[in-house]
Formats: C-alpha cells, structure tokens, sequence
C-alpha cells in the first residue's frame, strides 16, 4: 500500500498541476478578453466623441457659411425692397397769374413749353373783354419730373402776380387701393369658381348676384386706381394770363364819368323802369282783365233788370168849368 500510495501521488501532482495550469490558462484568457472589450469600448466611445465634435464643427460651419448667405440673401432683398419703400406718390398743382403784354402769343408760348416737356393743355377758355383785351385761362398737365421747370418758365413769361403751389402725399392710398384691387380679384375668382361647382339653380342665381355686385366693387377700385396713376403722373397747372391795362385789373384807375356816361346811365334807368313796369302790368293783367269782365256783366244784368219793371202811372191834371185846367 505504501508502494501505491507512493507511486499515486505523482500522479495526483500531475493532475493538480494540469488543473491548475487550465484555470490560470482561463484567467489569463478572460483577462485578456475583459482588456480588449474595454479597450473596444474605449475605442467605440471615442470615435462618437470625435464625430460629434466633427458633426458639431460641421453645423457650425455649415451654420457659419449659411450665414453669409442668408445675409447676402437678405441685403439683396432689402435692396430690391428698397426702392418700393421709398417709392413715393404724390398730387402736385399750382396756379398762376401772370400779367403779359400779348395774351395770344403768351398762349401760344405756353403750349410750346408744356408741349415739349411731354405734357398736354386740358383746358382753354378765352375771354374777349371789349375790342382790345381779353384774358386767357389754361389748365395744363405736365410730368412730374418736369414740373418746376416748367413752373418756372410760365412764371418767367411775364409779371407775375400771384403763385400758389400744392403738393399731397398719397402713398399710402395708393398702396390700399393696390391691396383691395389683388383681394377683390381673389374673391371674384373664388366666386367664379363656385359658379362652376354650383349644380343647383337657386345656388347660381345667388352667386350670381353676389358676382356682380363683387365685380362692381372691383370695378370701383380699379377706376380709383386710374384716377391716382394719372394724377400722380402728370401734375397740374392752372394759368391766368391778362393784360397789362385789362379792365377790372386793380392797378387801373376809373375815369371820371361825362355826359355820355351820365345819358347812358340815364337811359339805362329809363328802360329798366319801362321794363318794370310792363312786368308789372303783364302780372295785374289778368286780375284787370276779370274786373273788366264782371263790371260789364254788372251793367248788362242791371239795365235788363230795369226794362223789366212796369212804368208808373202818370196823374192827370184837374180842369176847369170850360175846360181849361185849374191854374
């Protein structure tokens, strides 16, 4: 026994020395194992670190070269915004009376100078006073661009004796007329469309009806906007051209009035007193003209009513013995 118990301890050795040879064989292996999945962890974590701050780099410089853009974008908006900001629309008139030695040929050069400048003569109304003067009254369009200028030659063409100048700012409802004018159009469209849907006579005879009354409101809008476009783009100009010894003028003394004067006045009188008095006979005529008619009718009346009474016996006289009458 001795001699087994002997020759089975190597044995056992050798199995305790395996046995421990694999377990340390497996610790190393799962340390190794453990080591390496750390250092894939360590490694995975570090690439998301590094692309979130490539990411992070990335937004900040694409945010960084959008940025210029979006402010060119916006300053190139702002300059194309720019002139309809400033856009401004306005209602410009003046009047002038201006004093001149030949009305004629100062109307003649007034409608040169408007002429040329691109604009029109709206109105002439010539006034012959007496066999030597007479006045002239223009309205005249100009363009706006030239509007001071050509003021300033019709103000040059003679004594100035009064000027008067106006300008109005209507921007604003200009702008409110452009707005309502691209709503209403809207509307009317959606009308229409309606219209076309509609399968039910009652509900096209009500769009109709509001169609129309729409369409007139548009209507109305767009005749505004004409009349501004038109006043906004060409200015006016009202002239008064007189001469330098016009009657009327305030700088003309009245001359003493003569025997002529005094007999026309005269006359005058007596033909106005005529003339009053015939109007004031034709209005009584007819109030004469039935008096008239009821006296004689009267008179008529009374002299039948006269014939008709029986005359009154007449006494006969008392006589004498030989028949003479008793004296």
């Amino acid at each position: 026994m001795d001699v087994e118990s002997r020759g089975g301890r190597p044995f056992v050795r050798a199995r305790a020395a395996l046995v421990a040879g694999s377990l340390g064989l497996l610790l190393a292996v799962g340390g190794c194992g453990a080591s390496g999945d750390s250092m894939d962890s360590g490694a995975k974590a570090a690439r998301g670190e590094a692309a979130a701050r490539e990411g992070l780099s990335d937004e900040g410089g694409a945010a960084a070269s959008a940025a210029p853009g979006e402010r060119s974008d916006d300053k190139a908006a702002g300059k194309k915004a720019a002139p309809k900001a400033g856009a401004s629309h306005v209602i410009r008139t003046a009047t002038l009376s201006v004093e001149v030695k030949s009305v004629p040929k100062a109307v003649a050069a007034a409608r040169g100078v408007v002429e040329g400048a691109g604009g029109l003569v709206a109105t002439e109304n010539t006034e012959r006073l007496d066999d030597t003067y007479e006045t002239s009254h223009l309205v005249l369009r100009v363009p706006q661009e030239r509007f001071q200028e050509v003021l300033r030659e019709l103000a040059g063409s003679g004594k100035l004796l009064s000027r008067t100048s106006n300008a109005k700012d209507v921007t604003d409802r200009v702008v409110d007329v452009e707005s309502r004018i691209s709503t209403q159009r809207a509307s009317v469209a959606r009308v229409r469309e309606l219209m076309d849907r509609a399968e039910k006579i009652s509900d096209v005879v009500a769009l109709e009806g509001e169609l129309s009354s729409r369409q007139s409101d548009l209507e109305s809008l767009l005749a505004q906007q004409a009349s501004l476009k038109d006043r906004t783009s060409l200015a006016t100009i009202t002239l008064d051209l007189t001469p330098p010894d016009a009657p009327g003028d305030d700088g003309s003394e009245d001359e003493d009035p003569g025997f002529l004067d005094a007999l026309g006045g005269g006359w005058d009188a007596f033909v106005t007193m005529l003339r009053w008095i015939a109007v004031a006979f034709g209005a009584a005529f007819p109030f004469l003209l039935t008096a008239a008619l009821a006296v004689v009718v009267w008179r008529v009346l009374r002299k039948r009513g006269a014939a008709r009474r029986p005359a009154p016996p007449v006494a006969a006289a008392p006589t004498g013995k030989d028949g003479a009458p008793a004296s």
